[in-house]
């Protein structure tokens, strides 16, 4: 069996990003870049090392977020929003994201807490979206730790996430700051879901998280360790487990990353899967996952790079926002007996 069906490469990206008093190291991209263009090629997923997220940054992170999900369930439901904005708390049993490529599956096991980009520009980009992508954050009641740590962790993945678009474009024979204007006003998400221990056994196609690909350009997910983990499928159809050692981190690519290369690199279909049996008692999760996505106006076409002689563009362009849009509406689930989702997004 090739090799590559059973792994998911690890990328040391030790030199490759700038520091006060220091450049990249211009071999260390090389390498790095050469390396991301073959997972991406392979699998669509690699683990990163080296990437210099402050682990204080992320300790602080896990800490409030467990704290959250611990608290009463009005301080949780504080942080559930009054209006449409994908935004604060989702409870248990209100995504199901295999719905997303219009499977129709039961609830996921997961609930969340969702926030996004926050200290805008007072521009007139970001106020004709202050009511969708750009609404203020939801933030629960008596958790003010919460707000600090996530702000934080934030601002370390949208760095980060620069950087690795950066090593993108360099994998793609393309200059380094080509997609700078395409993210330099990205509508990225920070969501931090929480598996809890489950109660029992779950339905039929049910997963902690259903079978899905991402949406946007690439994914960073920082997950504790526990039973019923991060799952991808690979060529022959069978399931990936993946759990990365301590401070690492995962990345995978989104739909639209694929889009843009014409399929050369692959969004692949992952799930969260359900703690084996006998393991349900220590099988409580937390993961925190940056979802990148390019600006709301961004148009994703066939880069010239990723199109070969004589082939064709497998897809037509589309802004970025227009197809997270239609992802996002069909992921949620309405709730029993209530008349209308107060999550349904209406960017």
């Amino acid at each position: 069996m090739d090799s590559r069906l059973n792994t998911v490469p690890v990328v040391d990206l030790t030199g490759t990003r700038s520091a006060p008093g220091r450049d990249a190291d211009a071999q260390a991209r090389g390498r790095a870049a050469r390396t991301i263009d073959r997972a991406c090629r392979d699998i669509g997923f690699l683990i990163i090392d080296g990437h210099g997220v402050d682990t204080a940054v992320t300790a602080a992170a896990f800490q409030a977020a467990f704290a959250f999900f611990d608290a009463p369930d009005p301080v949780k439901r504080s942080a559930v929003p009054s209006d449409g904005r994908v935004r604060g708390y989702t409870p248990m049993h209100r995504q199901a994201l295999a719905r997303s490529l219009e499977q129709d599956t039961p609830p996921d096991l997961f609930e969340r807490f969702r926030m996004g980009a926050f200290d805008l520009p007072d521009d007139d980009y970001h106020r004709q979206r202050a009511a969708g992508w750009f609404a203020p954050n939801v933030w629960p009641a008596d958790q003010p730790a919460l707000r600090q740590a996530l702000e934080r962790y934030y601002r370390s993945m949208e760095s980060l996430a620069a950087d690795l678009m950066r090593l993108f474009a360099l994998a793609l024979h393309l200059p380094e700051d080509y997609f700078q204007d395409k993210i330099d006003r990205h509508i990225s998400s920070l969501c931090v879901n929480h598996y809890p221990a489950p109660d029992g056994p779950p339905l039929p196609e049910q997963w902690r998280a259903g079978a899905h690909t991402d949406y946007g350009s690439l994914t960073i997910v920082a997950p504790t360790v526990a039973p019923g983990c991060l799952q991808i499928r690979r060529r022959d159809g069978q399931w990936l487990d993946v759990q990365p050692q301590p401070g690492q981190l995962i990345v995978n690519i989104g739909d639209l990353m694929a889009q843009w290369t014409n399929d050369r690199w692959v969004s692949t279909l992952h799930r969260v899967g359900n703690p084996p049996p006998g393991s349900e008692p220590s099988s409580r999760r937390l993961s925190l996952v940056f979802f990148h996505q390019p600006n709301d106006d961004a148009v994703v076409a066939c880069l010239p790079s990723s199109l070969a002689v004589g082939e064709r563009p497998l897809y037509a362009p589309v802004t970025s926002g227009e197809h997270l849009r239609l992802k996002i509406h069909r992921q949620f689930v309405a709730p029993a007996a209530t008349p209308a989702d107060p999550h349904s997004p209406d960017a």
